[in-house]
């Protein structure tokens, strides 16, 4: 042996946990016992199952109700919608482009949403009328009303080369509290596209009647209305 290397020293056994032998076994034992017992004791007191039972009956039908009073007073706040121009002037854009979408609601839309954001495509609210037919409606809010600037042909390019092509609108408009350029106007009128201004706004916010009561021009319905 060298001087250098002294005696070398065993490593400890690594420990091992002992397991007792049907431990799994046992437990599983335990937990038939447990779950046995249970059994019994609600054979022995039947009543407890129906107190669950009523229990969980009567939350299930609180929140059905709910759900439904919800959905009732929801339609009733549609119908009832009415914007004053000031109101609409001191909304945000998004606020804006939801107010539009409630008043397509109002009208009798079944399906109206906002989809305005980053990659929306110049769609902010998209809309199925009672006569089957699809809206896209692109949204500009101008927070000065008719003395901010006019919307002009450029948004009216972008809404047009998206509206049909890529939502396959089957009426395509372009909404604002503000007012439209003599060339929006005329780009508009020559590629079918619908413009409602901050005085056209007004007459469907204010009043009761539908949007597609207001414009001309459109395009004939896919289906008859629910009412004929």
């Amino acid at each position: 042996m060298s001087p250098r290397s002294g005696p070398r020293r065993r490593r400890p056994a690594a420990r091992r946990t002992a397991r007792a032998p049907g431990g799994e076994w046992g437990g599983i034992l335990v937990g038939g016992v447990v779950a046995v017992g249970v059994l019994r004791w609600l054979v022995a007191h039947p009543w407890v199952l129906v107190v669950c039972g009523l229990v969980l009956a009567t939350g299930a039908a609180g929140w059905v109700y709910r759900r439904r009073e919800a959905a009732r007073w929801e339609r009733v706040r549609e119908r009832g919608l009415r914007y004053a121009m000031p109101q609409i002037d001191a909304l945000h854009h998004r606020q804006f482009e939801d107010a539009v979408r409630d008043l397509m609601r109002r009208d009798g839309c079944a399906r109206a949403d906002r989809v305005g954001g980053a990659g929306d495509n110049g769609a902010d609210v998209k809309a199925m009328d009672p006569f089957g037919r699809l809206w896209v409606i692109q949204c500009k809010h101008r927070r000065a009303g008719a003395d901010g600037a006019a919307v002009g042909t450029p948004d009216l390019h972008v809404l047009n080369g998206t509206g049909r092509p890529v939502h396959h609108g089957d009426v395509v408009v372009l909404v604002t509290n503000g007012r439209f350029t003599a060339n929006a106007v005329d780009f508009a009128r020559s590629q079918r596209l619908h413009l409602v201004d901050r005085h056209l706004l007004a007459a469907w916010a204010a009043g009761s009647t539908p949007l597609w009561e207001l414009l001309g021009g459109l395009p004939s319905p896919r289906r008859p209305s629910p009412g004929s």
